[in-house]
């Protein structure tokens, strides 16, 4: 009996083409993100010629600012971050602190280092959330407030914050995160700058053994681990190509939960974080980004490549796993709850280019590579590709890829030398070519995953193993 493929084979080569189709489009964006951030890194580095932070320091037009800092379980960090936060140099802030029902003695921690207080103060419900149970002021430090309320997530947090907060910005930081001193007078230039902006977000590096001495960065260094070093890589071009190319067309669709400052008022007139998603900072901005273009306000939200946040990543599979597929479940998230933005010429740019972006080679982009790897096999086994022109495609692909992660590498060495010298960066040079054989594959594995394990409302509070600083 001759079994008859011919079906099989004409839709495999089929399938082919379009996989050569999309791939092209897809380097073709990253090609043009690539060219934009170039172009802002200049533009900064001129502008900071002009007008230094230390001016914007004095200055009269710098806002006063609310830093959020929502906290469940993080007794091993929560001490050190505080104290960083509390050393930053800026003109005027406060910090809300909001422990989400930890189980751990996070809130014990923090009232016996701090010297907090039960108070009785009136707490503003602009944004529903949990029960606030108790309020607590400091005896030894003025500019800070302690929340403690039932759990109800992150989003839950950082909206109780926002209800507490009484300066008209806002940033939320997370607690096993430490910004640099000078990072906020950074990120908060843009609304010194420009009155239409309304939302600005900063650099995320991973902290993993970087030298830290009492809140303080005393020397950066790579992570030991090779998994940490991997996503050094990925933090690098996630942020210093991709984030600040969509930001020079006011496309930027996430700006990082671990470090962004949001005008108070726009995010309360948004409703704040979203409680039925695990991606609240990205669906946060895509729901501003749809309510400003419906009223037809203008407005900007900007990426600023030089305020840094170290955050801890994960240093082990197993962590790291359930991080990516709680990422990409959010993305999910924020895309099918805002589907009417899709291809929509109502929401400019955001809708026409950023929204299938995210969309098509974002959400969808994990789908179409795991199908894509088994397309392959089956072209082999049906001899309709050569062995030749398979290596050849994977070759290029690998190419272009470690092209774009090495030229992040460069911008970042170039522009901020965060690391120590050359021969750090010629190790993330390598990393650059080593994540192309086993762990791009793996992220891609989670992600699909994810995609198919995918329920909305499934959201909670991810926890990760922390170690102290």
């Amino acid at each position: 009996m001759i079994l008859d493929y011919s079906f099989w084979i004409d839709f495999i080569i089929k399938f082919n083409y379009f996989i050569l189709y999309y791939l092209i489009i897809v380097n073709l964006i990253y090609t043009l993100l690539f060219i934009l951030s170039i172009g802002a890194l200049y533009i900064h580095r001129q502008k900071n010629k002009y007008w230094s932070y230390d001016d914007m320091m004095v200055s009269s037009y710098t806002p006063p600012l609310s830093i959020i800092v929502p906290c469940y379980n993080e007794a091993e960090t929560i001490t050190d971050n505080i104290k960083a936060l509390l050393s930053l140099e800026y003109s005027e802030f406060e910090l809300v602190i909001v422990n989400d029902g930890s189980k751990d003695d996070t809130l014990e921690i923090i009232k016996k280092e701090f010297g907090f207080k039960k108070i009785d103060m009136p707490y503003k419900h602009q944004i529903k959330t949990k029960e606030v149970k108790n309020i607590y002021l400091s005896t030894t430090i003025d500019n800070i407030i302690l929340l403690d309320k039932e759990n109800g997530g992150k989003a839950d947090a950082l909206n109780a914050g926002i209800n507490m907060a009484n300066y008209p910005l806002i940033t939320a930081i997370d607690a096993d995160s430490i910004i640099e001193r000078n990072s906020l007078v950074k990120v908060v230039r843009p609304f010194v700058e420009d009155p239409s902006v309304i939302i600005s977000g900063g650099v995320v590096r991973p902290v993993n053994d970087v030298v830290i001495d009492k809140g303080f960065i005393e020397k950066i260094k790579l992570g030991e681990k090779a998994l940490v070093r991997f996503q050094i890589v990925e933090y690098l071009r996630a942020f210093l190509f991709g984030r600040i190319g969509w930001g020079t067309i006011n496309c930027l669709m996430i700006i990082s939960g671990a470090f962004g400052v949001f005008n108070k008022k726009i995010v309360i007139d948004a409703g704040g974080y979203s409680e039925d998603t695990i991606g609240e900072d990205m669906e946060l901005v895509v729901k501003i980004h749809r309510k400003m273009k419906e009223n037809k306000k203008k407005y900007r939200i900007v990426f600023v490549p030089d305020p840094v946040c170290w955050t801890q990543v994960p240093e082990d599979l197993k962590t790291l796993k359930n991080q990516r597929k709680r990422w990409h479940k959010g993305l999910m998230d924020a895309m099918l709850n805002h589907t009417k933005m899709l291809l929509n010429p109502r929401y400019g740019l955001v809708g026409i280019i950023a929204m299938p972006y995210y969309f098509f080679i974002e959400m969808l982009g994990p789908v179409i590579e795991i199908v894509g790897y088994i397309s392959f096999i089956l072209s082999f086994w049906f001899g309709i590709i050569s062995f030749e022109f398979a290596l050849a495609f994977f070759g290029f692909a690998v190419v272009y890829g470690v092209f774009l992660s090495s030229g992040a590498i460069l911008l970042d060495e170039y522009n901020f030398k965060k690391y120590d010298g050359v021969k750090d960066y010629l190790v993330l040079m390598i990393y650059s070519v080593l994540e192309n054989f086993g762990y791009r594959q793996m992220t891609t594995w989670w992600r699909f995953v994810s995609f198919w394990q995918y329920r909305r409302n499934k959201n909670k509070w991810g926890e990760m193993k922390r170690k102290s600083f």
